[in-house]
């Protein structure tokens, strides 16, 4: 509830903004009460902008609007999370996240999470989806649309049973990994989470 939330003492609240699929943090911007509301009332984005000292809509101009698919506070009610679907880049450099300089990164031991690969990969989709890069395959699928990705997901998923019925193992592992792109590829096009989709899984596998 909107009551809830605790304003600064110059009336604001900072809002993270986060790609509800991919997982990805977008942008960190603030909210006065009045652009709280219209996100609410119109289940896009209005912030507050403290250099201009004005509301603004994101994606007004550029048109790259963020969907509102759900927003919550913090245990201190005094930050927001916000879940959206972005329809272009959040950066007004053109990135897909604001958060793209790195400051200090340490080297993750690949045994400590064998399926990292998974989460990054969606990051990397969801990043090529937004800035639609130039020669980039996957902004090639995303500008042909779901019926060409789907095109590919049946000729790799054909792919795997021909190189499974060759025992060619070699062949299988190019095809699986060919055939794990395209069904995320799929996903993001759908806008439905890979952590849905692993939650089945172990819900229906695992038992």
């Amino acid at each position: 509830m909107i009551e809830n939330v605790k304003f600064d003492e110059k009336g604001l609240v900072p809002a993270i903004v986060q790609d509800a699929v991919s997982k990805e943090v977008l942008t960190l911007a603030y909210m006065n009460e009045e652009s709280l509301k219209k996100s609410l009332e119109t289940k896009e984005t209005w912030f507050y902008s403290r250099s201009r000292q004005e509301l603004w809509h994101k994606g007004g101009t550029s048109g790259n609007i963020q969907k509102i698919v759900e927003m919550r506070y913090d245990c201190d009610q005094d930050a927001i999370l916000v879940l959206v679907q972005p329809a272009g880049p959040a950066c007004h450099t053109g990135a897909y996240t604001c958060f793209n300089e790195t400051i200090d990164k340490q080297e993750v031991v690949p045994a400590q999470n064998r399926f990292e690969i998974l989460n990054t990969l969606e990051a990397l989709i969801a990043e090529r989806e937004s800035e639609k890069p130039e020669g980039s395959y996957t902004t090639y699928l995303f500008n042909e649309g779901v019926d060409k990705i789907l095109k590919k997901v049946g000729e790799e998923a054909s792919e795997v049973i021909i190189a499974s019925k060759n025992r060619d193992a070699e062949e299988l592992k190019w095809e699986v990994a060919d055939l794990l792109f395209h069904l995320m590829v799929l996903l993001r096009e759908q806008k439905l989470p890979l952590d849905e989709v692993l939650k089945v899984l172990k819900e229906r596998h695992t038992k």
